[in-house]
C-alpha cells in the first residue's frame, strides 16, 4: 500500500519551501522505500528552489541521507529490510561505455526510481538528485542505497551521500593527493574542509586553506589544514606558492566554482600540478585563460564529479575509517533540526554560519 508522509518542497523559483504531505508509492521492481534518519541541507538544494538545476517544479528536496531500508521490490539483492544505508545520487548501470572500461565513476546511466512521488493532489514531485530526502520515507533505485556499519550515527554516515564525498574524494580520487604532498584548497565551507580532511587522510604534508572568511579558516585547521590564508587580505596565488618553496601545491582545488577562484587555481599549482574543481559554478559563468600558459604549465585541470568516487567502494571504507576514529565526520554536524526548519537553515548556510545543517527525523 502506498504511505503518506511528511516531506519538504519547493514549489517556486526562490520561494521558501514548506512541509506538504506526500504519497509514496510501495516499491516496484528494483527500487526501495528507505526511512529516512538523517538528511543533511547542501547548497545544491537551495540551487533547486532558486532554478539553479531546472525547473521542473515541484521539487521534493534533501539528497544527502542515511537510513533504514523498509521495503524492496522484486529482483532487489544486494540490499534487505533493516539494512542501515547511505542514499547516493550515482547508482552505476555496469553497462554503458564509462562502466565498460572500468571507470563507473563516470557512470553515464546512472539509475533512479521509475515511480513518481506525488503530492496528495496526485502531482508528480521531481526528488533533488534523483533522492528527494527531507522526508519520512523516500523511494529510491536499490543501487542508490549503500550498506554501511550501523554503528556510525546517521546524521554523520548521510554526510557522504554528496558534499562530504565530494570533497574527500576530489582531493583523493580526482586529485590524487598522497603521502608528502602539498594541497591548497580554496573556499573552507563544508566540501572544502572535506577536501583538507581527506588531504590529510593520504597523507600530504602541506595542507593550505583559503577563504575571506576568518571563521572557515579556523575550521579548515581543525579539519587538518597547517596553513592558512585570507585571500581577502593577501593575494591566493603568491601566498601558495611561498608556502611551497616559490613553486606552487601539486593539487589545488576550488571548493567556491567561481572563474575568479579557478583562475587562482590553475596558477597556483605547481608546474604539472593539478586544478580540480569541485565548486559547482552557474550556467552563466565563463572561463579564460591564455591558450600558451595552458601549453606551457603542463600538468592537468580536471573536473570532479561527485568526488568520482563509488558509492559500493568507498562509503564502507570511509564509514570504517570514522568509527576507527581517523575521519572526524562529526565535525561538519554544525547543528539537527527538523522538517520545518529548512528554510531558515538555507539561510544559515548562505550566511556561512554552518559548516552543515541536518535534518533528523
Amino acid at each position: 500500500m502506498a504511505q503518506e508522509v511528511r516531506g519538504v518542497v519547493a514549489h517556486t523559483k526562490g520561494k521558501p519551501v514548506s512541509v506538504e504531505t506526500i504519497t509514496v508509492p510501495d516499491p516496484g521492481p528494483g527500487e526501495a522505500v528507505v526511512a529516512v534518519q538523517a538528511c543533511g541541507v547542501c547548497h545544491t538544494d537551495l540551487h533547486y528552489r532558486e532554478g539553479g538545476i531546472n525547473d521542473e517544479f515541484p521539487f521534493l528536496l534533501g539528497h544527502e541521507a542515511a537510513g533504514r531500508v523498509e521495503s524492496v521490490g522484486a529482483g532487489v539483492t544486494d540490499v534487505e529490510p533493516g539494512d542501515f544505508v547511505i542514499l547516493n545520487w550515482r547508482a552505476v548501470c555496469g553497462t554503458c561505455r564509462a562502466c565498460k572500461r572500468g571507470q563507473p565513476w563516470y557512470c553515464f546511466s546512472t539509475f533512479n526510481a521509475s515511480q513518481p512521488m506525488t503530492l496528495a493532489s496526485g502531482q508528480p514531485l521531481s526528488p533533488a538528485l534523483g533522492i528527494g530526502a527531507f522526508i519520512e520515507k523516500t523511494l529510491v533505485h536499490a543501487g542508490q542505497c549503500t550498506k554501511v556499519d550501523p554503528a556510525a550515527k546517521p546524521e554523520v554516515a548521510g554526510l557522504l551521500g554528496c558534499g562530504v564525498m565530494a570533497g574527500l574524494g576530489a582531493a583523493i580520487n580526482t586529485g590524487g593527493v598522497g603521502r608528502g604532498d602539498s594541497i591548497a584548497v580554496i573556499g573552507c565551507g563544508g566540501v572544502g574542509n572535506a577536501a583538507i580532511a581527506g588531504a590529510r587522510l593520504a597523507g600530504a604534508t602541506t595542507i593550505i586553506g583559503v577563504d575571506i572568511d576568518p571563521r572557515k579558516l579556523e575550521w579548515a585547521k581543525e579539519f587538518g589544514a597547517t596553513h592558512t590564508v585570507n585571500s581577502a587580505q593577501t593575494d591566493a596565488v603568491e601566498a601558495i606558492q611561498e608556502l611551497t618553496d616559490g613553486n606552487g601545491a601539486n593539487v589545488v582545488v576550488d571548493a567556491v566554482g567561481r572563474p575568479e577562484t579557478f583562475k587562482q587555481a590553475f596558477y597556483a599549482r605547481d608546474l604539472a600540478g593539478t586544478a580540480v574543481l569541485v565548486g559547482v559554478p552557474t550556467p552563466d559563468m565563463t572561463f579564460e585563460l591564455p591558450l600558451i600558459d595552458v601549453f606551457g604549465r603542463g600538468g592537468a585541470t580536471k573536473s570532479s564529479w561527485y568526488g568520482d568516487c563509488l558509492p559500493s567502494r568507498d562509503f564502507p571504507m570511509l564509514i570504517d575509517l570514522h568509527l576507527q576514529g581517523r575521519l572526524p565526520l562529526d565535525k561538519f554536524v554544525s547543528e539537527t533540526i527538523g522538517l520545518a526548519e529548512v528554510e531558515e537553515a538555507f539561510h544559515r548556510m548562505e550566511r556561512g554560519e554552518v559548516l552543515r545543517s541536518v535534518v533528523v527525523l
